[in-house]
C-alpha cells in the first residue's frame, strides 16, 4: 500500500465485504450489486448497492484525514480575522451519524436531499446509508443557460438552510446534485454552535466561488442578491481569499469582491 493510499484510508476487499454482508442481510436481500464509485474522495469509499443505496464507508484513517483538513480549515478562518468554526468527530461512526442527522435536517426543512436510511458501526468502520439519486448531474455539468437559470435557487436554498439555524460548511458544485430540475445537496460539513454566523457567511463566499468559473462574475453576484442582502454579500467578502486557496475552488476572488463592493458603493 502506498502512503496516498494509506493516508485516504482505502478499506480492503475483506472488511468492505463484511459490510455489503451485514446490509444485503440487513436489507432482505440474498445477492446484492456494488459499484464503487471513482470519485477522488479523501473522507470515505463511497459504494452503490443495488442501485437503491448510497453508501459511505469511513475508516479511522478517514477521520484522521478529516481532523487534518478541519485544522486547516481553521487555520484559514484565524486567517480571515475569525475564531475556527469546524469541528471534528473522534470516530468513524460519528462522522457517519453527523451525515445522516445533517441530511435529516436538511429534509426537515424542505430542502431536497437524499432520504437518510441509517448510520451505523460494521467491523469498527462507520457506515452511512442514504438514498441512491439515479441518474443525477452535478451543478457544473449543465450547460451555462441551466446553470444561470438554477443559480437563484441555489442561493435561495442556502438562505433557507441559514434561517433555520443550519450550515453546509462544503458548498462546492459537486455537493449540489441536479435530478429532474431539482437542486439536491449533500456533503454537509460539522461547525460549532457558537461559530454560525461566520460559517454562513463563508457558506455564501463558497456559493458565490462555485458558481462565478460557470455564469461569471455579474451573473453571480445578481443570483446571490435574490437572496441576501449587499451587507451579508460583504460579509461573505471577508471569506473570498480563504475559499479561493482551497484545491477544490478556482474562482475570480478579486473579481467577485470588487463586484460586491461596486453594488455597495
Amino acid at each position: 500500500m502506498d502512503f496516498r493510499s494509506l493516508v485516504r484510508g482505502r478499506v480492503g476487499w475483506p472488511r468492505l465485504e463484511s459490510v455489503v454482508r451485514e446490509l444485503a442481510a440487513r436489507y432482505g436481500r440474498d445477492e446484492v450489486h456494488v459499484n464503487f464509485l471513482t470519485a477522488d474522495n479523501w473522507l470515505s469509499t463511497p459504494m452503490v448497492i443495488d442501485d437503491e443505496w448510497f453508501v459511505k464507508v469511513i475508516s479511522r484513517q478517514n477521520s484522521m484525514v478529516h481532523a487534518l483538513f478541519t485544522t486547516g480549515r481553521n487555520l484559514g478562518a484565524f486567517s480571515s480575522g475569525t475564531e475556527g468554526f469546524f469541528e471534528h468527530f473522534g470516530t468513524p461512526l460519528q462522522m457517519a451519524e453527523h451525515e445522516l442527522e445533517a441530511t435529516r435536517q436538511m429534509r426537515d426543512i424542505g430542502i431536497n436531499a437524499p432520504e437518510p436510511i441509517e448510520a451505523l458501526e460494521i467491523d469498527d468502520l462507520g457506515v452511512v446509508v442514504l438514498e441512491f439519486l439515479p441518474s443525477f448531474r452535478s451543478l457544473d455539468q449543465l450547460d451555462r443557460e441551466a446553470e444561470v437559470a438554477l443559480a437563484p435557487d441555489l442561493f435561495g436554498n442556502l438562505h433557507r438552510m441559514h434561517e433555520h439555524g443550519l450550515a453546509h460548511g462544503d458548498l462546492r458544485a459537486e455537493n449540489v446534485l441536479i435530478l429532474d430540475d431539482e437542486l439536491y445537496f449533500i456533503d454537509a460539513t460539522n461547525v460549532r454552535e457558537d461559530g454560525r454566523e461566520d460559517a454562513r457567511s463563508y457558506d455564501l463566499a463558497c456559493a458565490l466561488g462555485a458558481l462565478e468559473p460557470l455564469i461569471g462574475v455579474p451573473a453571480s453576484v445578481d443570483a446571490a442578491l435574490s437572496a441576501y442582502t449587499i451587507d451579508e454579500l460583504l460579509a461573505a467578502r471577508e471569506f473570498m481569499d480563504f475559499v479561493n486557496i482551497r484545491p477544490d475552488h478556482d474562482f475570480d476572488a478579486a473579481g467577485l469582491k470588487g463586484e460586491i463592493e461596486k453594488r455597495a458603493s
